[in-house]
C-alpha cells in the first residue's frame, strides 16, 4: 500500500498517496517526491507548496484519474492552466490547451421531454390540476431535487420516479396560474442546462 502524504497547498490541506503524486515522473511533483530538490514543511510537518490551494483539487484529481473533470460553471481555466504549467504536468497542460470542449458531450445533450395533463378538479370547476411528467434522457437527480425545492408553493406532489421518468402534480390552479407555472417551470429547466422538446398539452 502506497504511503499517505499530506500537503499544505496555500493553506489547504490535501492527503493523498505517494504513488499518486509520482504518477508523472517528469512533473514537478514527481521530481519533488523523488528527492531531486529540497522541500519545505509547515509547522505541523506537512509538505508546503505556496500555490493556489483551491485549484489544487483539480490538479490532484487529475493525478488520481488522468481525467480532467470541471464543474459546468467553472470560469478559472486560465488560472488552472498556470497551475498545471507550474506543476509541469504535461498531459494536463495538453487537456487545457485542447480546443475541444472540456466537458463530456452528453452534458450538452441532456433533453427534457415535458408533457402535461390538464384535468378538472373534483373540488371546483373549472379549476385545473396540472400533472407534469418529465422524461429525462440522462438521469439527473439534481434537476429533480431542484424542482422539488423551488416549486413547493404550487402544492406539488412527486408521483412516479420509475426509470428516468418523474411525474409531479401541481395545483389546483386556474388557467392563468397554469400558464405562469409552465413558463416558470420551463425557464427553470432550461437554466439548469437542459433543452426541452416534444412539449404537449392534453386536456381531459
Amino acid at each position: 500500500m502506497s504511503t499517505p502524504v499530506t500537503l499544505n497547498v496555500g493553506g489547504h490541506l490535501y492527503t493523498t498517496s505517494l504513488s499518486t503524486l509520482q504518477r508523472y515522473p517528469d512533473s514537478m511533483l514527481g521530481a519533488m517526491f523523488r528527492g531531486d530538490f529540497p522541500t519545505t514543511r509547515d509547522s505541523q510537518g506537512n509538505y508546503f507548496i505556496d500555490r493556489d490551494g483551491t485549484l489544487f483539487r483539480y490538479i490532484l484529481n487529475f493525478l488520481r484519474t488522468s481525467e480532467l473533470t470541471l464543474p459546468l460553471d467553472f470560469t478559472e481555466t486560465d488560472l488552472l492552466r498556470k497551475e498545471a504549467d507550474f506543476y509541469q504536468i504535461e498531459p494536463l497542460i495538453q487537456c487545457l490547451n485542447d480546443p475541444k470542449p472540456l466537458y463530456p458531450p452528453d452534458i450538452f445533450e441532456q433533453v427534457v421531454e415535458l408533457s402535461s395533463t390538464r384535468k378538472l378538479s373534483k373540488y371546483s370547476n373549472p379549476v385545473a390540476v396540472i400533472i407534469t411528467q418529465l422524461t429525462i434522457t440522462t438521469k439527473v437527480h439534481g434537476l429533480l431535487e431542484g424542482i422539488s425545492n423551488n416549486f413547493t408553493k404550487w402544492n406539488k406532489h412527486m408521483m412516479d420516479t420509475r426509470d428516468c421518468q418523474v411525474s409531479f402534480t401541481f395545483g389546483p390552479c386556474d388557467y392563468h396560474q397554469e400558464v405562469s407555472l409552465r413558463v416558470h417551470l420551463m425557464d427553470y429547466i432550461m437554466k439548469q442546462g437542459f433543452t426541452i422538446r416534444n412539449t404537449r398539452v392534453h386536456h381531459m
